[in-house]
């Protein structure tokens, strides 16, 4: 009985492992095939197996370039960003012991946008303005940090979350300022399109330029997660049980932050799934962060693909995607809101 029950375990295991994976499978090959112009999922094989073994696909030069060209960036940027967001939301909320809290915490999002506005009210080429959104959101959180370091008499997790409020509202004010400045017939469409996030302008040389920035930020958090379990019981808790919480905390809140400025960077801010994934990973998985990671990083990149098939479909017009998950992030923000545990579990 115990020999069957052991044997049963790897098979349960691995099903648990390759459904999500599947259904992702399945999620991107259907969001390749929707759209204005249809595509069986028969050309979608024939074209992406063509293209990796460098053999003709025998599909037309339409089809062909609406995969590979339009849609295929798009399901790559998706499921690379959804994840990065979701698996930093995860750590900040490890990090702060509490699910209200996302990835715009600490300004990451804000400092990101005032680089990439900068960029675009100085008519800079895109490149230049996915990096000064790239820094802008490392700069926002390195101002954070010594804001933080320099006010030593409150508890530091608080400290932090203060200084990123105050240090958010005078970068949104920044903002702002700069909107009211710019060329309203040219400029400012295109700051407030970027503002609301879309993954209609991503190529597949901005998710490989994008890509070696996400994977260094999520090393550690995968390195180290047995760690974050411990870093979630608190401060003093996780000093009593070994855990050095000066270097650690900067360490997990560092790769988060290069991850989400990352992500940001290429798509413009797409608000709530920092928020709402890892909490849903959460009610599935439970608070173990070993299993909490890998689960906020699948949900998070079917979550986006799956708007940004309803954002390109739903409407004449591609509804951008900020709009899309504050509709329905912000239902599910009170709902949990008004749910949550007073503590951390």
């Amino acid at each position: 009985m115990a020999g069957a029950r052991a044997a049963a375990l790897p098979r349960r295991l691995l099903l648990r492992g390759l459904l999500p994976v599947l259904a992702l499978l399945l999620l991107a090959l259907l969001s390749l095939a929707t759209g204005r112009y249809g595509v069986p999922p028969g050309d979608i094989l024939a074209v992406l197996g063509g293209k990796l073994l460098g053999l003709p696909s025998g599909v037309d030069a339409t089809a062909q370039t609406v995969i590979l060209q339009v849609r295929l960036p798009r399901v790559a940027g998706a499921l690379v960003v959804g994840a990065g967001l979701a698996a930093a939301g995860a750590t900040y909320q490890g990090l702060f012991r509490n699910p209200l809290v996302s990835p715009d915490i600490l300004g990451v999002s804000a400092g990101a946008s005032l680089g990439a506005v900068a960029g675009i009210f100085l008519s800079l080429p895109v490149a230049a303005i996915q990096g000064l959104a790239f820094l802008g959101g490392l700069g926002a959180v390195a101002i954070v940090y010594g804001v933080g370091a320099a006010v030593r008499r409150h508890d530091p997790v608080l400290t932090l979350v203060l200084a990123g409020v105050a240090v958010g509202a005078v970068l949104g004010a920044a903002i702002s300022l700069l909107k009211v400045l710019a060329d309203p017939y040219n400029q400012l469409p295109a700051i407030t399109y970027w503002l609301l996030g879309s993954l209609s302008a991503v190529s597949l040389p901005d998710i490989g330029a994008i890509l070696p920035a996400i994977l260094i930020g999520l090393a550690p958090l995968v390195l180290l997660r047995w760690r974050m379990n411990l870093m979630s019981l608190g401060e003093e808790e996780a000093r009593a049980l070994g855990v050095e919480t000066r270097l650690l905390r900067p360490l997990f809140v560092a790769a988060a932050t290069l991850v989400t400025a990352a992500a940001v960077s290429v798509t413009g801010v797409i608000g709530w799934i920092g928020l709402i994934v890892p909490h849903v990973a959460r009610l599935l998985v439970g608070p173990d962060f070993r299993r909490l990671l890998p689960a906020s990083l699948m949900l998070g990149a079917g979550y986006l693909l799956a708007v940004d098939l309803v954002a390109r479909t739903i409407a004449p017009i591609e509804v951008p995607l900020g709009i899309l998950t504050a509709l329905i992030g912000a239902p599910f923000f009170l709902w949990l809101l008004a749910t949550a545990r007073r503590g951390w579990s």
